[in-house]
C-alpha cells in the first residue's frame, strides 16, 4: 500500500511513494476537476477538449513517476490541504491518527483528511487500508445521491409542467373575460347611442306656447297629458340602463383585477420553479461528473480487488452488444466486458452510426444491452424489434454507467448465455 520511504527522521509521504492502486482514490477524492485541470495546463497535458476524465486518467498516471510533475502534483496537494495537515501534524502516534481520521469521517471532511492521514509519519498499512476502504465505500453513497436527485429533477419538472398548464389555462381565462367585458361594454353603448339618437330634441323657448297647446288640445282628446309623460320617463330608463352599466363595469374590473394578481402569482409560482429546476439540474449534472470519476476509480481497483470482493462470472463465447451510451464510458464497459471473457460491440443508437447496421450488429451478437437514461426512444425500439425478430436477449440498463452494466452481466440468465455457448 505503501513504500518504505528513505531512512532518516520521520517525515510526510509523498505520493508516488504509494501504490499505485492509490494514485485513483487521492486524486479523485482530494483535488477538483478545475484544480487539476489549472494544474495540468501548467504543465501542458490539458487539451481544451480534454474530458473531466481525460484530466483524471492523465494525473493518475503522473502519480506514481518521482519527476517533476509528480512533484507538482504532491505540492498541490499539500497546499490544497494545508490546514487539515497542520491537525494531523499534532498527532504523534497511530492510535492519535485513527482518532483525527474518524472525526473528520463523521463530520463530512473528507479530502482533506484523507490526504493527510495517508502521508502522516505515524500513520500504519492497516489505517491506509481502512481509509481506503472507508472511501471505497462513500463513492456508493454518491451514486445513490445522483439517483436521489435525479428522482428529484424528474419530480420538479412535472411539477413545473403542471404549473405552466395551470398558468395558460389561467392566461385563457383572463384573456377571455376581457374580451367578453369589452364586447359587452361595447354592446351596450351602442344601444345607449341608439337610444339617444332617437329621442327627439326638447326645445326650452317654446315651452309657454307648447303648455298652452298642449291644455288646449287636452280639453278635446286628452292625449296632452300622456305625451308630456314621455320625457320623464325616457330619462329614468337613461338612468337605470347607465347605472345597470357601471355596475357591470365595475363587477368587470374587479374580475380583472382578482384574475390580474392570479396571473402575477402564477408567474412568479412558474419563475420560482424554473429557477429550483434550474439548480437541480446544475447539481445533477454536478453529481454525474463526480459519479464519472469515481466509476473511473473503482474500475482501475477493481482489477486488483474484485476477487476478495465478488467472484466476477466468465463470459466466453458470449458476444455483447452494447446500444446507446456516451462515448467517454465507451473504453471502461469495453474493458469490462472483454475482461469477463466477452467480445463487446458497440452501436451509438443513431448519432454518428446509420440505424441500418443495428440489424448485422444484432445477428452477431449474443445479447444487446442499452442504458434507458442515454438512448433515443426511436433506437430503443429499433433494438428492441430485431431482438425479438432475432429471438436474441435484451437487457435495458437502467442508467450508462458501469455499474449498471456490471449488475446486468452478473445475472443468472447471462451466465446461461455463456454456458450455452460453450
Amino acid at each position: 500500500m505503501r513504500r518504505c520511504p528513505p531512512a532518516g527522521p520521520p517525515r510526510r509521504a509523498k505520493i508516488w511513494e504509494f501504490n499505485t492502486n492509490l494514485h485513483c482514490s487521492i486524486i479523485g477524492t482530494c483535488l477538483s476537476t478545475a484544480e487539476l485541470r489549472q494544474l495540468l495546463r501548467k504543465l501542458g497535458l490539458a487539451l481544451p477538449d480534454s474530458t473531466d476524465h481525460d484530466l483524471h486518467g492523465a494525473a493518475v498516471s503522473l502519480a506514481g513517476r518521482h519527476d517533476k510533475a509528480a512533484k507538482l502534483l504532491n505540492k498541490a496537494l499539500d497546499e490544497r490541504h494545508r490546514l487539515a495537515i497542520g491537525q494531523f501534524a499534532k498527532a504523534a502516534t497511530e492510535a492519535e491518527v485513527r482518532a483525527l481520521w474518524r472525526d473528520a469521517l463523521r463530520r463530512g471532511e473528507i479530502p482533506g483528511a484523507y490526504w493527510a492521514a495517508l502521508t502522516h509519519p505515524a500513520t500504519s498499512h492497516a489505517i491506509i487500508r481502512d481509509a481506503f476502504g472507508e472511501v471505497h465505500m462513500l463513492s456508493h453513497l454518491v451514486g445513490a445521491a445522483n439517483r436521489a436527485d435525479i428522482r428529484r429533477l424528474c419530480q420538479l419538472e412535472e411539477e413545473n409542467a403542471a404549473l405552466q398548464a395551470r398558468l395558460d389555462r389561467q392566461q385563457a381565462a383572463f384573456r377571455e373575460a376581457v374580451v367578453t367585458r369589452d364586447a359587452c361594454i361595447q354592446e351596450l353603448r351602442q344601444a345607449l347611442a341608439r337610444r339617444l339618437a332617437a329621442e327627439p330634441p326638447v326645445s326650452g323657448g317654446n315651452s309657454g306656447g307648447d303648455h298652452a297647446g298642449g291644455a288646449a288640445a287636452g280639453g278635446a282628446t286628452g292625449g296632452g297629458a300622456a305625451a308630456g309623460a314621455n320625457p320623464g320617463g325616457d330619462t329614468a330608463m337613461l338612468r337605470q340602463l347607465t347605472a345597470e352599466l357601471e355596475r357591470r363595469l365595475g363587477v368587470e374590473t374587479r374580475r380583472g383585477a382578482v384574475l390580474g394578481e392570479r396571473l402575477t402569482s402564477a408567474r412568479a409560482a412558474v419563475t420560482q420553479e424554473r429557477s429550483a429546476r434550474a439548480d437541480a439540474e446544475r447539481e445533477a449534472g454536478a453529481l454525474r461528473r463526480e459519479l464519472d470519476v469515481v466509476e473511473a476509480s473503482l474500475l482501475a481497483i477493481s482489477a486488483d480487488r474484485t476477487a476478495m470482493i465478488l467472484p466476477e462470472p466468465s463470459l466466453d463465447g458470449v458476444t455483447l452488444l452494447y446500444v446507446g451510451g456516451r462515448p467517454h464510458q465507451l473504453a471502461h464497459l469495453r474493458a469490462i466486458a472483454e475482461r469477463l471473457g466477452a467480445v463487446f460491440l458497440h452501436h451509438d443508437g443513431g448519432v454518428e452510426h446509420h440505424l441500418n447496421l443495428l440489424a448485422g450488429l444484432t445477428s452477431q451478437a449474443t445479447l444487446v444491452v442499452f442504458p434507458v437514461d442515454c438512448i433515443s426512444h426511436h433506437a430503443a425500439l429499433a433494438a428492441k424489434m430485431l431482438c425479438r425478430q432475432a429471438g436474441k436477449r435484451f437487457i435495458p440498463l437502467r442508467s450508462a454507467s458501469a455499474t449498471s452494466l456490471l449488475a446486468a452481466l452478473r445475472r443468472p440468465e447471462v451466465a446461461g448465455l455463456a454456458d450455452a455457448a460453450d
